[in-house]
Order: C-alpha cells, then sequence, then structure tokens
C-alpha cells in the first residue's frame, strides 16, 4: 500500500527565542526539517505533508522548493490534534507515517525497520534506549517484552522512571486506525492538549497491538528545542558526517573542526585542514589539498590543486594543479585551466583564465578572459564596472603586465605584449607591443611639506 507522511511543524519553538518557526532554523546549512523531509523522500511515499502554524507564510516561503502539501494547523492544540488535520487528506486504505520537524539523525534504515513491523492491525511506535532518559516518555512493557503503555516523566512511578526505553513521537499504521482513534484522544492533562502517545492504550483497549521497534542509535531520539541543543545536534551532525568522509578515504585533520554544508564527492589522497567549510555540491579530483579556514561552494577542483588557508572560491571549476592563496577570493563564474596561480589577496569574478597564467598577490581580475602564460604585477586592476553595466577584458597568451596597472573595459590585449608598471589602458594593444602611459616624473627643488598651526 502507498505511504502518506505526515511532518509536524506547527509549533513556535518558545525556547529558540524567535520569530522564526523553528524548524526553519539550521543544521548543516538548511532548515533542519529538510534533513527530515530528505529521509522520508527515501521511503518514495505518495505524499509528504507538512502540518504549519507558528508565523506559517514565512515557513511556506522558505521551503516552497519541497514537493509537499501544506496543512494548517491554526491552534496549537498538541500533537494529536495536529495530526488530525492531515487526515481529511488521507485514504483510508493507505498507511500513514508521523514524523517531526526537529529530528535530523533518524536514518532511512529504521524508518523501514519499523514500517516493516506493522501488520493491518496493529500501529508501530519507534522508540529508543538512552543513557538519561529524564523527562521523556517511558516506554512500559510487560514480562514478554509486549507494549502496555507510554508514561510521561510527571506521571511515572518509581520502577517507571527506571525505564530507559523512550517515546520518539514517530509511528506508523493504517490510516484507517488513526481516523477510528484520534477522535477518543482527550485533553484532560495540564497542558490542555492532545497528545498523539495516548492513541496506543486506546488502540489496545480497541483490542489491537501495538508493536515497538527500537534503534540503539541515541541520536536519532534527538529533537531541538533550544539554541544549545541545536549547536549539540551539529557538532553530531558533522562529526558524523566527517566519519563517513574518513571511512571512505579522505584525510580530514581534525573530524571536530570541519563542516559539511551539502555534498562532498572526493578522489584517493584528498586533504582537508581545520576549520574548512564545505557549502552546496563539491567535487574534489585526486590529490587535492585544502588549507584551514577555506570556504569551498559549489565548486569543482581537479587533480593535483592546493587550496591555501583563508581562501574563498564560489561557484568556479579549478583546473589541474592550480595553487590558490592564501587569502585569495574566486566569486561566482570563474573557470582556471591546469596550473594557473592565483595568489594571497587576488579575486577573480565571472573569468576564464588558460594554463599557466600567475597573479601573484593583490590583483582583481573580473569578467575577463585571460590567455596562457600571463602574469599579472601586484595591483593590477580589470576596472570592469562604469557604474550600469560590466564590460569585458581580453587578454591574449605570453602578455607580461607590470605592477599597478588598470584595465578600462571594454579592452583587448593581444598576445606577446608588455605593459609597463603604473599604466592605464583605455585602448587595444597590438601582438608584442610595449606601452607605458605614466605621467612624466617631476621633481621640485626647495618644496617644503605643510606644517601644522602651533596654537
Amino acid at each position: 500500500m502507498a505511504i502518506e507522511i505526515v511532518i509536524l511543524a506547527a509549533g513556535k519553538g518558545t525556547r529558540m527565542k524567535s520569530e522564526i518557526p523553528k524548524v526553519l532554523h539550521p543544521v548543516a546549512g538548511k532548515p533542519m526539517i529538510e534533513h527530515i523531509y530528505k529521509t522520508a523522500q527515501s521511503l518514495d511515499p505518495k505524499n509528504i505533508h507538512i502540518i504549519y502554524g507558528y508565523n506559517g507564510d514565512l515557513l511556506k516561503s522558505r521551503l516552497s522548493h519541497l514537493d509537499v502539501n501544506f496543512i494548517e494547523q491554526k491552534e496549537q492544540l498538541g500533537t494529536a490534534h495536529a495530526v488530525q488535520q492531515a487526515l481529511p487528506y488521507l485514504d483510508d486504505q493507505d498507511d500513514l507515517l508521523v514524523l517531526y520537524g526537529d529530528t535530523v539523525f533518524i536514518k532511512e534504515e529504521t524508518l523501514k525497520n519499523l514500517v516493516a513491523i506493522t501488520t493491518e492491525n496493529s500501529l508501530s511506535v519507534l522508540t529508543c534506549v538512552v543513557d538519561n532518559p529524564f523527562g521523556l516518555g517511558r516506554i512500559v512493557k510487560d514480562q514478554n517484552g509486549s507494549f502496555i503503555k507510554i508514561v510521561e516523566q510527571k506521571d511515572a512511578n518509581e520502577e517507571e522512571l527506571k525505564i530507559k526505553e523512550i517515546n520518539t513521537g514517530v509511528c506508523f499504521g493504517k490510516v484507517a486506525l488513526f481516523k477510528s482513534f484520534i477522535n477518543k484522544i482527550g485533553n484532560n492533562n495540564s497542558q490542555k492538549e492532545f497528545y498523539l502517545t495516548d492513541l496506543f492504550s486506546i488502540a489496545l483497549e480497541e483490542g489491537y497491538k501495538v508493536n515497538t521497534y527500537t534503534t540503539l542509535n541515541q541520536n536519532e531520539s534527538l529533537g531541538i528545542n533550544d539554541h544549545m541543543q541545536q549547536a549539540q545536534m551539529e557538532r553530531i551532525y558533522q562529526r558524523d558526517q566527517a566519519d563517513n568522509l574518513m571511512k571512505n578515504g579522505l584525510t580530514i585533520i581534525d573530524p571536530n573542526r570541519f563542516d559539511l554544508r551539502g555534498s562532498l564527492e572526493f578522489g584517493h589522497d584528498c586533504i582537508i585542514d581545520i576549520n574548512v567549510i564545505i557549502e552546496g555540491n563539491v567535487k574534489l579530483g585526486n590529490n587535492v589539498q585544502i588549507g584551514a579556514g577555506c570556504i569551498i561552494k559549489d565548486c569543482v577542483i581537479e587533480d593535483g590543486s592546493i587550496i591555501s588557508p583563508y581562501s574563498v572560491l564560489e561557484s568556479s571549476h579549478i583546473h589541474k594543479q592550480n595553487t590558490i592563496g592564501p587569502f585569495a577570493r574566486l566569486r561566482p563564474g570563474c573557470e582556471l585551466q591546469d596550473q594557473v596561480h592565483v595568489g594571497n589577496f587576488v579575486e577573480v569574478k565571472n573569468s576564464k583564465i588558460d594554463v599557466g597564467t600567475k597573479a601573484g598577490h593583490l590583483t582583481y581580475i573580473g569578467d575577463s578572459e585571460v590567455g596562457k602564460n600571463v602574469n599579472f604585477g601586484a595591483g593590477t586592476i580589470t576596472c570592469n564596472y562604469d557604474g550600469a553595466n560590466k564590460h569585458k577584458t581580453i587578454i591574449g597568451d605570453d602578455v607580461f603586465i607590470g605592477s599597478d596597472t588598470q584595465f578600462v573595459a571594454p579592452v583587448e590585449v593581444k598576445k606577446g605584449s608588455t605593459i609597463g608598471a603604473g599604466s592605464t589602458i583605455t585602448k587595444n594593444i597590438n601582438e608584442d607591443e610595449l606601452v607605458i602611459t605614466r605621467v612624466p616624473q617631476r621633481h621640485i627643488q626647495g618644496w617644503r611639506r605643510p606644517t601644522k598651526n602651533k596654537k
């Protein structure tokens, strides 16, 4: 049968002390709810429904790229009430999986195992064994290990408080069973809310079975209620990613100081130093080295390239044996062919640079096409913006550019030419020309520097 998935995401998250709905706060660079959404997609569901409430317009706007059905919970009256909002949209013969928008770590395999133990006439609950169950609902079972009830911390007796198997809130069963039992849930509690946990006791009373699937991975039970838990979840998530990457052959100098906010592919013998942030989709070839403090977003970096410390690269293609940085910046739209050097405090934007070209320091190359074996002297700038429009600079092969040169685009410099230091280029340059545009040097004898008036 088809699976319908409902993700509960209506709460404000009062302890976050934020106007942003809790599930939009990020873990690993994207809203926490997107992690459970991605896991939910792996089950190939018929539909995914998000129950929203607080600041719903913002939530729908931020999540508009997801393939989901948004259902409003106008009043936040508890988890059972939230699920109840979705039931009119679901067919009785389908199955329903209830998930929570702040649970980042639940695995596809865990959910599939929960689904597998469920029969036509049963409901299933995902549980977890934890070291410290304080504050969490306990799973009470009989001597045969069969489910009896879920008891909350405040209602548990001395023996029940010793139980370390807790309720995660995740549950699964026929839509028809949810519809049959959910209207029987009351709100006779201090919060005056309708709790989904009561559904399972009602199911037992009606003669149905309640199954439990227990995960031993405590991280799968973790939710996020404040910024401290958010930070804790971030580090757990990042360490988990780092461990998986290292198992597959990536050298990470210190996995506790590594952040992956997207996806990373890599070849053999790649090394990533401390405090590196990988964003979006990044692909590394073989023998690539990423220095400390670099930020790499949506880039391809090919074999043998070295990215020195504190460089920022975005939406660029770096071919083989390039050396970038330290303190370099590649803005979107750059393509650097083999053996290009972009040195310290060099910025390149929306430009193509051919084999063997070097810009060692203090240079800006924007909206340019640069040939092979070009040398950029320190302080060279392509003046590509006239205040309204961008213009292109074209530089041919084997051009030597002296320090402190400005190219006022649009302009073309053909192969083999040499430009003297301190020049401002406003006209095209032919092949093999030497061009110098310096103002003549003046010597003024007896000139005195102004002095301050004494008070």
